[in-house]
């Protein structure tokens, strides 16, 4: 801003030497007539006056003409994750239209320049205003020419903390089909490590359920876990082409956090981890336990506090979390009121810790599906909000207007949209290419939030 008022304070001191140079030297050439020595020598100071003003009325415009177009861009650069470079210019000019109708077409809009692969959008406007006395000397208007662009945050330095739920309700096989069929083979839809006594399929017999599922080619929620913080880190790839500025980081959360890798530019090194069958990011690892009371605070110690993303050591922070966001452990699944109760949708109050130190979070809450027919869901996420006590047992706070009567499958959404740190960092999916997609989609959304670069 104090940029473009030097300049524009330079144009009136142009425009105010030219009107009087001008002037002056056409009255100096008439100095034989009397009459016309008067005229002209009050003239150029009233037309000095007017130029004055025409200057200022046209600073004024190009003001609003530069922050309407800043507001067009803005407004659009949200879109660059998921629209097409012509919704994208169609945004920019409904926008900036609808913003200069009161101008009644002072300035136009002219070319829109997009780059989705460093999310950015540049543009620029022109116009003109006419002149009041100034037109005594055929300067009839004064031309006004804008430009702008933004960018994400691809562009500051970044953290991104890809954290993902490694409890046990992660192992559900992936789609109804695959659910069906280990519901008929063993008993139950999720592969589970803890041994249940041997169970024989087709005449092999295996230690527990994952084993099974495993030489079935059964493919897990946290099989797809890993195709989506895959997807996150081909993302990073593109917004960072020369990985000078994004960095990626992998954690887990079950019955504790623990970080697999941390903050790094390779992402190489973040592909080879998810795969690895030790390192704790699939099922291969998975925990015996879900205590998000414990590890949401752990997970805010490995995070710290977020900068403002201009230096390398005040990097800004994004927490990508998929989760099912049910606190349990198997124990607890029982129809003793007492334990079950226990079985609970997270606090969101856990989630508050890495907020308040400025990281942003996002929330992939990977649906969990009701099960009527088994006797542990109904006694437990199957049951009401009030049966589980949560204030008392979690000190949660149920959202107002949301019923007791609510049952604890349907108010993990509010929970896990309350753990986000806005309604547009979070997404709901229950199919293996929601899931997949959906955590890329909360990582476009952040970059959609803009910084203006000049």
């Amino acid at each position: 801003m104090a940029k473009r008022q030097s300049e524009m304070v330079s144009l009136s001191r142009f425009m105010g030497s030219f009107v009087c140079g001008a002037l002056s030297r056409f009255a100096r050439d008439r100095r034989g007539n009397v009459s016309v020595i008067v005229v002209f020598s009050i003239l150029p100071m009233l037309i000095c006056v007017g130029g004055g003003l025409d200057v200022v009325r046209t600073y004024n415009v190009r003001v609003k003409m530069q922050a309407d177009l800043d507001a067009a861009l803005v407004a659009a650069v949200r879109e660059l994750g998921t629209s097409d470079e012509a919704k994208i210019q169609t945004k920019v000019r409904q926008w900036f239209e609808a913003q200069t109708a009161a101008n009644d077409g002072a300035y136009t809009l002219g070319a829109i320049t997009i780059d989705k692969a460093n999310q950015s959008i540049s543009a620029k406007a022109s116009g003109s205003v006419g002149t009041s006395l100034m037109s005594l000397i055929n300067v009839d208007e004064l031309p006004i020419d804008v430009r702008a662009s933004v960018r994400g945050p691809s562009t500051s330095y970044l953290n991104v903390y890809i954290v993902v739920d490694n409890s046990p309700s992660m192992l559900l096989a992936a789609t109804k089909a695959e659910q069906d069929r280990m519901q008929a083979k063993i008993g139950c839809a999720f592969a589970c490590h803890t041994p249940e006594g041997t169970r024989t399929v087709d005449g092999i017999t295996f230690s527990d359920n994952y084993t099974y599922s495993q030489a079935a080619g059964i493919r897990l929620r946290s099989d797809v876990a890993v195709d989506a913080a895959t997807k996150v880190i081909d993302l990073i790839d593109v917004a960072d082409k020369e990985h000078r500025a994004i960095k990626v980081g992998l954690y887990t959360v079950g019955d504790a956090a623990k970080q697999v890798l941390a903050p790094t530019f390779s992402t190489a090194t973040a592909r080879t981890k998810l795969k690895s069958k030790t390192d704790g990011m699939n099922g291969a690892t998975a925990s015996t336990a879900t205590y998000f009371d414990k590890s949401l605070p752990q997970l805010q110690d490995f995070v710290g506090t977020a900068g403002d993303g201009k230096t390398a050591d005040q990097p800004l922070k994004l927490v990508l979390f998929l989760t099912d966001g049910v606190q349990s452990q198997r124990e607890w699944v029982s129809t003793n009121r007492w334990i079950g109760r226990q079985v609970a949708p997270l606090n969101p109050a856990w989630c508050a810790g890495m907020k308040t130190n400025k990281a942003t979070l996002g929330v992939l809450y990977t649906e969990y599906l009701p099960m009527t027919w088994d006797w542990g869901y109904n006694a437990t996420v199957g049951n009401s909000m009030a049966a589980a006590d949560w204030n008392a047992v979690y000190g949660g706070v149920m959202r107002s207007g949301v019923r007791g009567s609510t049952t604890r499958q349907a108010y993990l959404p509010y929970a896990l949209e309350d753990c986000s740190s806005s309604k547009d960092l979070f997404i709901s999916a229950a199919s293996p290419t929601a899931i997949t997609t959906g955590l890329a989609k909360i990582f476009n959304t952040y970059l959609g939030t803009v910084r203006l670069t000049q």
